[in-house]
Order: C-alpha cells, then structure tokens, then sequence
C-alpha cells in the first residue's frame, strides 16, 4: 500500500487479516513411485488368482516423541499473547461526587491476583452507555492519587454519554503492590487494562445494567498508549476501537534508551534488567519480543492516533513510526498531529483532539 506521511489530516486504513494466524506452505508430498514391471493378468471365468506374494513382517516404527513446546519468555508480548486473563469481580464502591450529567465513583476489580483499584463516571440515565477503559500516562506511583491521571478526557467523555473507567494499575493509589513492573517492562500494566475490560464485560447485578457491556473501547496516554497498543496485540477482538495521544513508542529499546538508560534513580533497576534480559544492544530480539510493533497484524480493531507535532516528551517520529507499521499492516488507523502542540494537548488542540476522539468512540461503540 502507499505509505502516506503523518498528517494533520485523517488516514484510512482497511482492516487486516490476522497474518500472524496464517501457517507455512505445506511442503509438497513425495508421489508413490509405481514400478513399470508390473504384469496383468488376463481377467476369465477359468482364471485361477495368482497367490499374493508374502512380505517380510518388520516391527512397527515407533512414532517419534514430539518434543515439549518451548514456553515463551515471560517477560514478552507471546507470553501476553497466550496468557489466561481472568478480570471479574467489579464493585462499585462510595460516591465521590455528582458532577450534574454523571456521578463519580470509586471502584475496585480482580485478576491476576491484584485488587486493581479505579474510578468510575457514570452518566445520568437508564443507560446502557458504551464504556471506555481509560489507560494513563506515567505519574510517580508514590505521589499518586485514585484516578488521577487523563482527567479532562474523564470529563469530557462521561458528558458525552459514556461510562469511564481509569485504572490506577498496581502499585498505584489503593492497587496491590507489584516489586517487579519496571523489571518486566511494565508489561504487567498492560495485564491490567485486560482485565479492566474482563471485568467490565462480566460484571453482573443491578448496579452494572447501566453498563453497555457489548461495545467497550480503550484509550490511552503517554505511557498509557503504549499499553493500549501492546493490550490490542495480545488480545484482538477484546474492545471495539482505541484511541492512543502522545503515545510513547511501540519499541520497548526506544522507550528504555529514552527513559531509563541515564537515569540515576534507575541504576538498581537497569542492573537487574540487564542481568536477567540484557540491555537493548545486547539483546536485541528480547526488546523486540517485547514490543507491541513486530506483532501489529494482530490488531483487528480501528485505532486512532493523535501527537503533538512539537512534543518534547514524546518525539513525533515514534508517531510517525507507529502509524507507518499499523497501515503496514492493514490496520484501520486515522491519524491527527497537531502542529506547535507539546505533549499536554493544551487549550483549542485539547478540545478538537477530545472532540474528535469523542466522535471517533461514538462511530465504534453505538
């Protein structure tokens, strides 16, 4: 397809088939040589059969022992890939406030074995309105606060007529303590937002007829859009559409070189990365495994991807990057960049970029 440069304007893509689903040509089967000595025999009523020649027996060949598949690495995005998610148990708990169009609630969910805790908007109504899984950026998990994260877009969203969800993900606000998120390159996070959407869908009672449970989307920020891309590869189908702003890259070396490889405050934790994985230049296939871009012919949802052009945190050319391989590989993606924008979205670009992703979750969860 024609590869066409990142743009204020939106690109169409078409939906693609799941490459990665596709086995290897058989290879041909070798023919049954026939010999070209072979007799006939006159068939007659008077004809006598002629005795069948007897085989040598030999003992059967034993069939060969297939050999244990070999398990993936646990810290990559095959392991997500064939993980079991198990998200249930969403309870509503005390309200937090009544904002006129929607009501504020704190909420809790399960899986993997952590109480993820969160918040919740919930517009005015009967309902059901469609949910939209929020996923947010980087914020020191020591400083942070239930919900704290993407709270214009929490807004902005609920007066739109739909539910929200922002996950606090582990070793966030009330959320179980994990020690090893960043040594597992904060795949853990993305375990997190499935099964937000696990919960969401299984969520039975009174209090969750007024969630849509049918049409869910996921939308996420900075850090968040990374996450959002590497949950839409792991598990396609899950949500109907996501929308990814100022997203870090969709290669796990950029985001560590960017982030981490300076850092003095994560000397202890890129010693211990280095010691289990290696680093970027050492073992390259490792951080490529772990990346959501090698795999994006899995996603089979429509996405959208908006960047500042003028973002300090997150260079415009891992948008540019991203949105080349996701139309590479036949995936539904519009794409916005916002020209003088940095990485916050600030006063007119925040509210064309909310309205734009509003109408965009209006086109695929109604």
């Amino acid at each position: 397809m024609t590869r066409r440069p990142l743009a204020p304007t939106v690109l169409l893509g078409l939906i693609g088939l799941l490459a990665g689903c596709s086995g290897e040509p058989e290879a041909p089967q070798a023919s049954t040589a026939t010999s070209s000595a072979s007799t006939s025999v006159a068939a007659s009523p008077s004809a006598t059969p002629a005795p069948t020649p007897t085989r040598a027996t030999s003992s059967p060949t034993p069939s060969p022992t297939p050999s244990p598949r070999t398990k993936p690495d646990p810290v990559s995005m095959q392991a997500l890939m064939e993980k079991r998610y198990d998200g249930r148990d969403l309870t509503r708990g005390r309200l937090l406030a009544d904002q006129g169009s929607y009501k504020r609630y704190a909420v809790t969910y399960r899986g993997d074995g952590e109480k993820i805790t969160g918040i919740m908007n919930v517009p005015d109504g009967k309902g059901p309105f469609p949910v939209v899984v929020l996923n947010h950026g980087y914020i020191d998990p020591d400083t942070y606060w239930s919900g704290q994260g993407m709270p214009r877009e929490q807004d902005v969203l609920a007066r739109r007529g739909f539910v929200v969800l922002h996950v606090d993900y582990r070793n966030h606000a009330g959320s179980s303590n994990d020690p090893d998120v960043d040594l597992e390159l904060r795949l853990p996070y993305v375990v997190d937002t499935i099964n937000a959407v696990k919960a969401v869908k299984g969520a039975t009672g009174s209090a969750w007829k007024v969630l849509d449970r049918e049409h869910v989307g996921w939308f996420g920020r900075s850090m968040g859009g990374g996450v959002t891309l590497r949950a839409l590869v792991a598990q396609p189908g899950l949500v109907d559409a996501a929308a990814v702003w100022a997203s870090v890259s969709s290669l796990e070396a950029d985001n560590w070189e960017r982030w981490f490889a300076d850092d003095p405050a994560r000397r202890a934790t890129n010693r211990r990365i280095e010691k289990t994985h290696g680093l970027p230049d050492e073992s390259p296939g490792f951080w490529r495994a772990a990346s959501a871009r090698p795999y994006f012919d899995r996603i089979t949802e429509p996405v959208l991807v908006q960047h500042g052009g003028a973002d300090r945190t997150c260079p415009p050319r891992w948008a540019r990057a991203t949105v080349d391989a996701l139309e590479d590989a036949d995936v539904d993606v519009r794409s916005n960049v916002y020209h003088g924008a940095d990485h916050t979205f600030e006063g007119r670009t925040f509210t064309t970029a909310m309205e734009r992703t509003a109408d965009f979750f209006d086109d695929h969860l109604r």
